[in-house]
C-alpha cells in the first residue's frame, strides 16, 4: 500500500458504476479500501475502515446517500465525501454542501472530472460545478 495514497470507499448501488470507478482509480496511486451497495452498509464500513475519502451515490436503497453522508460526517468527521450522482441539480448540490460533502461529480462526467475532484479535495479544497 502506498503510504501517501488516499484510502477510498466507493458507495453505489449499481455494480457497473462501482466497477467503472474502480477502473478509473486503478490508474492512480489511491487505495480502494472498500465498497458498499447501500447507505446503511456505507455507514458501517466508513466507521470500521475510516477511509480518507468516500465517493457516495445519492439514490440508494435502505438509506439515501445524503442521509448516509450526514451520519458518516458525525461518526467519521476526518473522512472527506464526494457525492457522485446521475443528476445535475442545483438543489442536490446545495444538499450535498449541507451534509458536509467536499465535492460533487456527475456520473456522466466521471471520466473527465473525477481526477480533478480527487486532487482538489486531497489538497483540502472543494470541487463543485457552478450552481
Amino acid at each position: 500500500m502506498n503510504r501517501n495514497a488516499m484510502r477510498i470507499l466507493i458507495v453505489d448501488d449499481h455494480e457497473a458504476v462501482r466497477r467503472g470507478i474502480r477502473s478509473l482509480l486503478s490508474i492512480t496511486a489511491h487505495d480502494l479500501c472498500g465498497e458498499a451497495a447501500d447507505g446503511e452498509i456505507a455507514v458501517e464500513l466508513a466507521e470500521k475502515l475510516k477511509p480518507d475519502l468516500i465517493l457516495m451515490d445519492v439514490s440508494m436503497p435502505k438509506l439515501s446517500g445524503l442521509e448516509a453522508a450526514r451520519r458518516i460526517r458525525e461518526l467519521v468527521p476526518q473522512s472527506s465525501l464526494i457525492i457522485v450522482s446521475q443528476h445535475e441539480s442545483a438543489e442536490l448540490i446545495r444538499q450535498a454542501l449541507s451534509v458536509g460533502a467536499k465535492g460533487y461529480v456527475t456520473k456522466s462526467s466521471l471520466g473527465k472530472d473525477l481526477f480533478g475532484a480527487l486532487r482538489v479535495v486531497e489538497q483540502g479544497g472543494t470541487y463543485f460545478p457552478p450552481i
